[in-house]
C-alpha cells in the first residue's frame, strides 16, 4: 500500500473532497486524522473508513484557530508518534461570493474568500510543517482550482485567494525542502457531483441566464478530454502525491483540470 504506516490529517474531512481524500489515504494504509468543525459529518465519514477496513479518528477543529489547530496536531504526535501528511480541504458556501461581477461586489463578499483560504492553508501547514521539520519528513498538501491560473468571470475573490494559497505552496516549499518536508498544490477543475460544486455553477448559470446542466456541459466543453475530473480522480492524485513514490515532486502545481489548464 502507497501510504502504509502514514499518520494523515485532513483538514475539511466532512466535505466531498476531504471525506474522498481521507478514505483514499485510508485505503491505501494510513491513519487518517479526520479535523473538521462539524463533528457528525466527520463521525460519519470515520464510520465508512472503519467499514472498510480503515483506521480513522475524529476530532472538531476550526482551521481558522491558531490555538486549536496546534493542539490537535500536539495531539496527532502523541498518540500516533508522527505526523506525515497535510492536506486541507476547508471551503466557504459561495453564495454572494461567486456569480457576480467584480465591480458589483461588496468589500466584504470579497474579502471572506481572501482572509480564509489563505489564513486556514497558512495555519494547518504551519502547524504540520513545525512538527514534519523536527522528524526531517512529511507532505503537506493544499488545494486550488482552475481560475487561480485562468482568466475567469465572477470568480469574485475566489480566484485571487487560490493564487495566493499556490504562491504559499511554493514559499513552504522552498523553506521545507532542505529539511525533508514535500508541500505540493493539486489544482483542479470540475467535480460536479460535489454539493459546493453544484451550487458554484448553480450561481454561473444563473448570471448568465442559462440551466445549471448547461453550464457544466460549457465547463466540460473547456477540457481537452471533454470531460471534468471527478472527486475519486482528485483524492486517487493526492495519494499518489503523499506517497514515497512521489519522492522528487515539490514546489509543484500539480494539474489535475483535465486539460482545462495546458502546461
Amino acid at each position: 500500500m502507497l501510504l502504509d504506516k502514514k499518520n494523515a490529517i485532513v483538514y475539511g474531512a466532512g466535505g466531498a473532497v476531504g471525506s474522498a481524500v481521507a478514505h483514499a489515504f485510508a485505503a491505501e494504509g494510513a491513519r487518517v486524522f479526520l479535523a473538521g468543525r462539524t463533528g457528525t459529518a466527520l463521525e460519519v465519514v470515520a464510520q465508512e473508513i472503519h467499514a472498510a477496513g480503515g483506521a480513522a479518528d475524529i476530532a472538531t477543529v476550526d482551521a481558522m484557530d491558531e490555538h486549536a489547530v496546534e493542539a490537535h496536531a500536539d495531539a496527532v504526535i502523541r498518540d500516533a508518534g508522527s505526523l506525515d501528511i497535510s492536506f486541507n480541504a476547508v471551503s466557504l458556501p459561495q453564495a454572494g461570493i461567486q456569480g457576480t461581477r467584480l465591480v458589483d461586489l461588496s468589500p466584504d463578499a470579497f474579502d471572506l474568500p481572501m482572509a480564509t483560504y489563505p489564513r486556514a492553508n497558512f495555519l494547518t501547514a504551519r502547524a504540520a510543517a513545525r512538527r514534519m521539520t523536527d522528524q526531517r519528513s512529511g507532505v503537506i498538501l493544499v488545494i486550488t482550482a482552475s481560475p487561480s491560473r485562468t482568466a475567469v468571470p465572477l470568480m469574485g475573490g475566489m480566484a485571487p485567494a487560490w493564487a495566493a494559497v499556490e504562491s504559499l505552496s511554493r514559499g513552504l516549499a522552498a523553506e521545507l525542502g532542505p529539511h525533508g518536508v514535500r508541500v505540493v498544490c493539486l489544482n483542479a477543475a470540475g467535480m460536479p457531483e460535489t454539493p459546493q460544486l453544484s451550487e458554484v455553477y448553480g450561481l454561473h448559470a444563473a448570471a448568465y441566464g442559462i440551466t445549471r446542466d448547461e453550464f457544466q456541459q460549457r465547463m466540460a466543453d473547456r477540457t481537452l478530454r471533454k470531460q471534468l475530473p471527478t472527486v475519486a480522480e482528485i483524492a486517487n492524485v493526492a495519494a499518489f502525491v503523499a506517497s514515497d513514490r512521489a519522492a522528487a515532486m515539490t514546489g509543484a502545481i500539480a494539474n489535475l483540470s483535465g486539460g482545462m489548464i495546458t502546461d
